[in-house]
């Protein structure tokens, strides 16, 4: 296999330059010129370190099928349903292994909450109100939100959320790191 040529392949269909995939993976311009053009063959602990720039592994990267393009677009028919009824919590993507943010189009019934008991994980989590009443409670504060209105937070501060409208309320939220 042409290792140099392989790995060129790879960075032009990810649309980078050697030095934005160097410092992606935090080596040296020089090593991924120098692995291109075969001037050097890499050791296994190398070539792990420039692949560290793409969402790839070594075995990926000498299998023969070519790896996937990252999904970066996903229609609406497309997210991940990861509760239903009452509640509906939305995904962008299906597989967050290795991901560090989770964002979801959120969907509350009239009455609707998060819980009967309050919700606390790592990370923080952020959302914006798209249409609706929010009653956002945070470790003892009560707030209500409407369209347009966002909120930040520490997510290890107890927390939940609950539609005090008469429609459906419907939010856009993130949570880093991913929270299930």
């Amino acid at each position: 296999m042409d290792i140099g040529r392989r790995l060129r392949d790879l960075r032009t269909r990810y649309g980078l330059s050697q030095r934005a995939l160097a410092k992606r993976a935090g080596v040296s311009n020089a090593t991924v010129s120098m692995i291109e053009s075969n001037r050097v063959s890499p050791s296994v602990a190398a070539l792990k370190q420039v692949l560290s720039g793409f969402p790839m592994g070594i075995a990926q990267f000498f299998s023969a099928e070519e790896p996937e393009r990252e999904k970066v677009v996903f229609r609406a028919e497309e997210l991940t349903e990861l509760a239903g009824g009452a509640v509906s919590y939305r995904q962008v993507g299906s597989d967050l292994s290795g991901r560090a943010l989770q964002m979801m189009h959120e969907r509350y019934r009239p009455g609707a909450e998060s819980g009967k008991t309050m919700l606390t994980h790592q990370g923080e989590e952020a959302g914006i109100v798209i249409r609706g009443l929010m009653q956002l409670d945070v470790d003892g504060e009560r707030f209500v939100l409407g369209p347009g209105d966002a909120y930040l937070f520490d997510s290890r501060r107890p927390h939940a959320f609950r539609n005090v409208g008469d429609g459906d309320l419907i939010l856009v939220s993130a949570c880093t790191p991913p929270s299930f």
